[in-house]
């Protein structure tokens, strides 16, 4: 075609000529380039590197944001993790019907969670009632027709039983009538003795054997642990399946075994290893530790739900007693976790009266306003009585933690047991399981009752409905029972205190319940029978006529029970709530809030802590309780570190810092974290990395990165810094580098800091001048002053 057409021709010809033109001159343009070429493309593959870096980086690898063991969590940090995560959600959501489900999904996998939550806890609740139920009878004796029955549920099933002997069948044989045939005299009385001690020691052994070997976060109550957690420390192990496993088995063993403990603490624990276990299949919560100690606050109110039938309780206890950060929607959730907590124990039915626990009432008679003058009584002896436990519960810890008893705990646990039960069986009051030792206690006192407690001399001439029998004077066994009550509370308030702490699960509320409710018991039989005895006194003219029901002792009972468990514990709304749905009767609200205001307000003139805050002090926990007061004149110049005569801060600087510097720094230092400046002349702050961060930073970039290695250079810029040809590949770490750390300035008042620091949960704060970075104060810092000027000692915050 060319060769036809000279037009085109001419074309090619001119074409080709500048081709040969450009060729020539781009060669040239190399030949007198070259030097300056060869460092063009240089610098362009170390900026591809680090685009490749960047790239890397901006995938999250693995244990990135992250914490090692037994440091606190930043929740500023995680709650702006959550909100990109939930931004990005919502943006994606509108790319396609598919991210839009995903979206959705993710929104409910909240309520998932805690209707997983709430069946798994109330399960496990219910087969540990039974458990113990059973566990507790088969140290007296067995059922013949089905070894796994109760004495209770034995003679349910027994058509030989009559109503006078009910708790009494052929089908239940003590094991002295099993082994030797006579159920009475002295032999088979000492067999039975033997043989409730030996059940006990074993129970007792294997509870603290199974903890010792498989799960040592199994032991004590895991109240004061479940709120340090909640506050944002970290304890790794103390929330998982094993723990989870081995407190449910061993918390069975350890209340059958008669020790003085209780269930319901623990019974928190094993909720919020619930709410672990459940958090690790949401990659929402799983990996932010902010959201997943959302779910463990409603876990906790699971808990206590099932271990009192009280889900408002419940709520209220997770907001007033455990709980560090509490929003809105975690109380909707806690309270959805809660209810199907309480409606999944509610089908189990452990305890066959269609009640979530074993000591429901219902009173039928109500309180008068000179009751209040034993109610208040009952409430300062409820402050006496938690001031007395903390403080020698706490003095005996210690000794644990400071001698030689710490290393024996297997022989403490048998030591305490032998001594319990050897003091307990004689009594029939402490020889039964506390729980059923409360619901006596509790009851009111019917025509169909036919415990000491109720044996009042009767008037032949009665007629009157069943629930409404009027004071009578008491009888033989109701003062021989005052007797034995009088033993059992000095014996509870005793033994209990040498019980909680040791290396087993053991919870306080049903054992300080125990104490308050036997005083209270004695204290309403005491006004009952002076009203009987006195009605013509002024106290009681006005409300008591002779022949009424004026007085219920059971009631009495239940406000000492309040008045001793809030002065241990120090709550007041949950431990009201509490107790109010435990009777299923609004009129009996003012005399529990009278009982449990005075013995809070008693409590603490004699110290603020209550028993759960004594412990996380004891183990230097730290743990910034909201409710303490700093009202000190100090500044944060007078906290920060480096102090005087201290070597000055470990910082990095944002482009001249080696790799092997850092990992120089990090192995000669154990700090969370460093400041990044501009120099080490202008200690200008740029912002603040964290040392796990910058570790698992370094591993990665090394592993799949090439040309790092440990002369290159860190730098935490947009921009790679200026270097020769020679050197290295540099390394950018800019994506772990939190540019917005929170600073004060050196004059700012430690009343302010602490403040700070409580509010927002910070784990560190840096301090300047004018931008100049001076010091840093991190929680620990702030604890140990504080402790500092309450005279405490300071070194006692052990952990970060």
């Amino acid at each position: 075609q060319a060769k036809r057409d000279p037009e085109v021709s001419r074309y090619w010809q001119v074409a080709g000529s500048l081709l040969r033109r450009f060729r020539r001159l781009l060669f040239i343009f190399l030949s007198l380039n070259f030097t300056k070429m060869t460092f063009l493309f240089d610098n362009v593959s170390e900026m591809n590197g680090a685009g490749n870096l960047m790239d890397f980086l901006d995938e999250p690898f693995p244990d990135v944001s992250t914490y090692e063991d037994f440091h606190t969590i930043d929740w500023l940090r995680e709650k702006s993790r959550d909100t990109d995560r939930h931004r990005k959600i919502t943006s994606k959501s509108k790319e396609s019907l598919w991210e839009l489900i995903k979206s959705l999904l993710d929104a409910w996998s909240g309520w998932v969670v805690m209707l997983l939550i709430g069946l798994l806890s109330g399960t496990l609740a219910g087969v540990i009632d039974l458990a113990v139920d059973w566990m507790t009878d088969l140290k007296e004796g067995v059922c013949l027709s089905a070894f796994w029955y109760s004495h209770e549920q034995c003679c349910w099933t027994s058509n030989e039983t009559t109503f006078d002997d009910r708790d009494k069948c052929p089908q239940w044989q003590k094991w002295a009538e099993l082994m030797t045939g006579h159920a009475e005299g002295a032999g088979a009385y000492v067999l039975n003795y033997f043989l409730y001690i030996l059940w006990a020691l074993l129970f007792s052994f294997l509870a603290v054997s199974l903890v010792r070997v498989f799960a040592p976060y199994a032991c004590g109550s895991g109240i004061p642990e479940i709120k340090t957690i909640l506050s944002g420390f970290i304890i790794r192990g103390y929330l998982g399946k094993w723990t989870l496993l081995i407190k449910t088995v061993t918390l069975v063993l350890a209340v059958s075994s008669g020790l003085s403990l209780g269930k319901e603490g623990p019974l928190v624990h094993v909720a919020c290893c619930c709410g672990n276990l459940f958090c690790s299949l949401f990659s929402k919560y799983s990996k932010n530790e902010g959201k997943r100690r959302e779910v463990l606050s409603a876990a906790a109110a699971a808990g206590v739900s099932v271990a009192f039938g009280a889900p408002i309780g419940g709520v209220l206890f997770s907001l007033e007693e455990v709980s560090y950060y509490f929003p809105l929607k975690t109380l909707w959730r806690s309270f959805f976790a809660a209810l199907v907590a309480a409606f999944t124990l509610r089908s189990i039915n452990p305890f066959g009266n269609s009640r979530l626990v074993l000591f429901y009432v219902e009173y039928h008679t109500p309180w008068y306003m000179a009751e209040l003058v034993p109610f208040i009584l009952l409430g300062v002896f409820g402050g006496l009585w938690g001031t007395l436990f903390i403080r020698a519960n706490i003095a005996w810890c210690r000794r644990r933690k400071t001698t030689q008893l710490g290393k024996y705990p297997v022989l403490e646990v048998i030591a305490v047991t032998g001594i319990t039960a050897l003091l307990a069986y004689p009594n029939p009051y402490t020889r039964r399981s506390t729980s059923e030792l409360i619901s006596e206690l509790f009851n009111d006192c019917g025509a169909l009752e036919s415990s000491q407690l109720c044996d009042y001399v009767n008037n032949p001439n009665m007629s009157r409905p069943v629930d409404d029998i009027p004071d009578r004077p008491a009888g033989p066994g109701v003062y021989n029972a005052l007797w034995q009550l009088t033993l059992a509370l000095i014996f509870k308030i005793v033994i209990t205190i040498f019980t909680f702490g040791m290396k087993i699960p053991s919870g306080l509320f049903i054992p300080s319940m125990a104490v308050g409710a036997i005083a209270g018991r004695i204290v309403g039989i005491a006004v009952e029978q002076m009203a009987y005895h006195h009605h013509d006194w002024i106290i009681f003219k006005n409300w008591c006529r002779p022949g009424a029901d004026c007085v219920t002792p059971g009631l009495y009972a239940m406000v000492g029970a309040a008045a001793c468990l809030g002065g241990v514990t120090r709550m007041t709304v949950s431990l009201v709530v509490i107790m109010f749905e435990l009777t299923g009767g609004l009129e009996y609200i003012v005399p529990l809030m009278a009982a449990a205001v005075t013995s809070k307000w008693v409590a603490d003139a004699f110290g603020k802590e209550g028993i759960y805050e004594s412990h996380i002090l004891l183990n230097g926990y730290p743990y910034l309780d909201v409710r303490d007061e700093f009202t000190h004149r100090t500044l944060a110049t007078d906290v920060m570190r480096p102090r005087r005569n201290d070597p000055p801060l470990a910082v990095l600087t944002q482009d001249s810092t080696t790799v092997e510097d850092v990992e120089t720094l990090i192995k000669d230092t154990d700090y969370n974290g460093f400041p990044v400046v501009v120099s080490r002349e202008s200690e200008r702050l740029i912002g603040f990395v964290q040392r796990r961060d910058l570790t698992l930073a370094i591993k990665n970039a090394r592993q799949k990165q090439d040309g790092v290695v440990s002369s290159s250079v860190v730098y935490f810029t947009e921009d790679a810094p200026q270097l020769p040809a020679s050197n290295p590949q540099p390394l950018k770490l800019r994506r772990i580098l939190n540019l917005s750390p929170f600073t004060v300035t050196d004059h700012t008042p430690m009343e302010t800091v602490v403040d700070i620091f409580r509010k927002l949960g910070l784990r560190q704060c840096l301090v300047t001048r004018s931008g100049r970075l001076l010091g840093i104060i991190t929680k620990k810092d702030v604890l140990r002053h504080m402790a500092q000027m309450m005279n405490q000692d300071p070194e006692s915050i052990m952990f970060n």
